[in-house]
């Protein structure tokens, strides 16, 4: 059995998987919210998405201070740009997401957000699932042209 490279067990590691578990919730139940308060004015699963979004700061702190002190210094490549567009829309997004889940636990069940925080987390949130993907994919696409192994399933 081939041993794993040292990405193959990065990509498995628990809080990766958590990180990616954690911001599929929060994608989900953020849209679900978006929608919802579009068409009816309600904002289901709110309570959900709050305290996934505590659990994903904790683990997005835990996750990207190693990864950084790994990749680091700066190098001027398009995978590094991704990544450090998507870490601060991540940094915006997160503090956004702390402060209206703070107005929201302390006036629920009933709470009023302030519409330009509102807008900056909704468009931050955007902005982190287009750039993180897109940040994944070059560092793969820059591993695949440089020829190195492919990964066994």
């Amino acid at each position: 059995m081939p041993v794993p490279s040292p990405r193959a067990r990065r990509l498995r590691a628990p809080v990766l998987v958590a990180l990616a578990v954690l911001l599929t919730i929060e994608a989900a139940s953020g849209f679900v919210i978006f929608v919802a308060r579009v068409v009816n004015g309600s904002a289901p699963g709110t309570a959900l998405h709050t305290f996934a979004g505590a659990g994903l700061t904790i683990a997005y702190l835990v996750y990207q201070w190693p990864h950084w002190t790994r990749v680091r210094p700066w190098r001027s490549r398009l995978d590094y740009v991704l990544g450090l567009i998507a870490a601060g829309a991540m940094a915006v997004t997160l503090g956004s997401g702390l402060v209206l889940g703070a107005a929201w636990w302390r006036t629920r069940p009933s709470p009023s957000y302030s519409p330009p925080l509102s807008a900056v987390h909704n468009i931050g949130s955007m902005l982190v699932l287009t750039f993180a993907g897109a940040h994944l994919g070059a560092v793969l696409l820059r591993d695949r042209t440089r020829g190195l192994p492919r990964e066994e399933p």
